[in-house]
């Protein structure tokens, strides 16, 4: 997979208004990353915040994802420069950074994502360059990595229009139970308080024209295009933990 063209062809979707679809993976083993990664997504985020996998293991899991076409995305655990620089030089084609609060936390991500001249980033040969074989085209493709700011805190629903301003952001994610949380009605979806910060994020983004965000974590496609009727323009399906859990529910017991 060429992981340039990939990146350049999600981009162009979203400049264009259609949606970008894609899933997550909190299991650490490269057959379930082979299985996602041949399931028609844009892209597959791999979770470091929330799921058990480790920076050893990023490069199996991207392998896999690839082996379908399927660009490898990291969900960062906290958007330190360490972690953006494992992530992207295992192979990542860009990075959803979690609880995005403020432009400058955002940019100083933004920056620790690129190689000079458009970031801070350590330059050096890596699997993303093939130990130096692509060092020429990935140092091309390494100055602006795909960019997505999860929001979630009413902090960053506050600080929403220079967050959408920041040079470089591709598209944001909301994060709805840490936001629900937040606001103090944890997982209340229907609070008027969190249906109004919701629109204030949908607004803003409007506004911006800037793609919103959404994980549609529950397997359901009803919902899925409900919410891509609603506006929502970059999205992630479920996750494989959810995937399994749900489908392997015994058929009988539910009953």
């Amino acid at each position: 997979m060429n992981r340039k063209e990939k990146i350049q062809s999600i981009r162009q979707a979203l400049d264009r208004g259609n949606a970008s679809i894609g899933s997550w993976i909190q299991i650490p083993h490269p057959s379930i990353a082979e299985i996602m990664g041949r399931s028609g997504y844009d892209w597959v985020a791999v979770d470091m915040e929330h799921g058990t996998v480790g920076a050893h293991q990023l490069p199996d899991l991207f392998r896999a994802l690839e082996l379908g076409g399927t660009l490898p995305l990291v969900r960062l655990a906290h958007g330190a420069t360490k972690d953006c620089k494992r992530a992207l030089d295992a192979g990542a084609g860009g990075v959803i950074v979690p609880m995005v609060e403020s432009a400058q936390q955002l940019a100083g991500v933004r920056d620790a994502c690129r190689w000079p001249p458009s970031g801070t980033r350590g330059v050096g040969f890596s699997r993303a360059n093939l130990f130096g074989a692509d060092f020429a085209a990935y140092a091309e493709e390494a100055q602006a990595p795909l960019l997505v700011a999860m929001i979630e805190h009413i902090r960053a629903v506050d600080s929403l229009e220079e967050i959408l301003a920041v040079d470089g952001l591709d598209a944001i994610l909301i994060g709805p139970y840490d936001l629900s949380a937040s606001m103090g009605v944890t997982g209340q979806f229907d609070a008027p308080g969190f249906l109004t910060a919701m629109e204030r994020i949908r607004s803003a983004c409007r506004v911006a024209g800037k793609p919103c965000g959404l994980h549609v974590v529950a397997p359901d496609a009803a919902e899925l295009t409900s919410k891509l009727d609603e506006g929502y323009r970059f999205l992630a399906y479920s996750i494989d933990s959810v995937f399994l859990r749900m489908s392997a529910m015994n058929p009988v017991e539910s009953r």
